[in-house]
């Protein structure tokens, strides 16, 4: 579980929480820098306090068994040159947090998007290198810019493991590839999962929820190939209907000729 803030108290109990409700992991968000994060002291702005971040990271520590670990990115605004990254990851591993996410992007706190924030500043990944190299009992897992398994195969070259965001969001099937090319396993077919979606969407637990909620992380799903323009269109088309239930997926998977694909 990702959690934002930066009160020590407040998200040593929240990560408490997240135990007990089975997590086995916590990430504090010292990445997003979006105005209403920024607002609440919470993303990217707290790499200007990395001080607070490491009384954060040892509230989170003394409150929980699990493993606590940061998500950042490589700078923040005018601060972009690797000591003041280097300088954050020292001060945040005094707290005993070990393993860090990184961004490997500045975060342009005004002026850009969140959007833009993800695709403008540079990827910088030569600061992992670097950061690695300077903390070898540190773990560094790289975020950003990852978006086909080439891409994925080529970081795991640099480092021991990376971080996926959006890009199984717009393909979700991208784990499944992963799964072969890295893991070596064989991934469940595109209709074992839809056919297992549903059945989850159809439970008593989901049943209260409008189908659209659900039916739209599936948007991605036929990603690559032909028809898939024609799934995401009759779904996109059909999710908002009052009376819509789960199967409209397979009248999708009919009407773009994708159906056992």
């Amino acid at each position: 579980m990702q959690l934002g803030g930066s009160n020590p108290i407040e998200l040593a109990q929240s990560a408490k929480m997240a135990e007990a409700a089975g997590y086995q992991e916590i990430n504090l968000n010292v990445g997003c820098p979006s105005d209403r994060v920024q607002y609440g002291g919470i993303g990217a702005c707290l790499m200007a306090e990395p001080q607070l971040v490491a009384d954060c990271m040892s509230a989170m520590q003394e409150a929980v068994a699990i493993p606590v670990s940061v998500k950042c990115r490589i700078g923040i605004d005018e601060h972009e040159d690797y000591e003041f990254f280097r300088n954050f990851i020292a001060i945040v591993a005094t707290s005993g947090c070990s393993v860090f996410y990184v961004h490997a992007r500045n975060a342009i706190l005004k002026g850009l998007s969140p959007k833009e924030n993800r695709e403008i500043p540079p990827l910088k990944y030569d600061y992992v290198d670097r950061i690695i190299k300077d903390f070898p009992s540190l773990s560094f897992y790289l975020n950003g810019g990852l978006k086909t398994c080439q891409d994925v195969e080529s970081a795991l070259q640099r480092v021991p493991g990376v971080m996926l965001g959006r890009a199984p969001y717009s393909n979700p099937y991208l784990l499944a590839e992963i799964e072969a090319q890295v893991f070596k396993h064989k991934p469940a077919s595109r209709q074992t999962i839809v056919d297992q979606y549903i059945t989850y969407g159809e439970s008593n637990e989901e049943a209260e929820q409008h189908p659209k909620h659900l039916l739209k992380h599936l948007l991605g799903l036929y990603t690559g190939l032909p028809g898939a323009r024609h799934f995401r269109r009759h779904l996109s088309e059909n999710m908002f209907e009052p009376n819509v239930s789960m199967n409209l997926v397979y009248d999708a998977l009919e009407v773009s000729g994708l159906r056992d694909k």
